[in-house]
Order: structure tokens, then sequence, then C-alpha cells
């Protein structure tokens, strides 16, 4: 199995409006095929290729003292080369 390594990491509290905004701009960059991340001195830049894999996924969590945590996380993934798999559609 490999080893994985994480190049950038960030977790800090949003308004529900404020993450909008950070997705649709995600999003223009996503078209543009090269996205920059900057948090104080870190920084990294992606060169994303044409094709790759949407990982969506929803799970609940109880955290006993806080109740129940729900989370929507949304991955990409790719590898040198990859092609996507098939679609999924916003409702």
């Amino acid at each position: 199995m490999g080893r994985e390594v994480t190049l950038f990491s960030s977790k800090e509290p949003k308004s529900r409006s404020e993450v909008a905004t950070f997705l649709r701009s995600l999003a223009d960059r996503l078209d543009t095929a090269k996205v920059t991340l900057r948090q104080g001195q870190d920084e990294i830049v992606l060169s994303l290729p044409d094709e790759m894999t949407l990982e969506l996924k929803v799970e609940d969590e109880d955290k006993r003292r806080k109740g129940v945590q729900h989370s929507l996380e949304v991955e990409l993934k790719w590898y040198d080369g990859d092609s996507a798999a098939g679609p999924v559609s916003l409702g």
C-alpha cells in the first residue's frame, strides 16, 4: 500500500455564504486547469488534468457530547494520464 503525504491542509469555520463563495471561486479556477491554494506562508499550485474522478460522500457521525456531526465531502482525484469514470449530476 502506498504512503500518503499531506501537501496542504486547512480547516476553518465559515458561514454557508462564505463557503458558497469559496466553492464558486474554486470552480472558476478548475475551468482554467490551475488552482493555487494559500494560507499564511504555505502555498501549493495544482495543474489539473482535463479528466479526473469526482468523489462525493455524505456521512453522519455520533459525537456523543455534541450530537450527530453531518459532513458532505467533495474530493477530486486523478493520476498522471488518468481518465474519468461515469457522470453524476446535481439535483
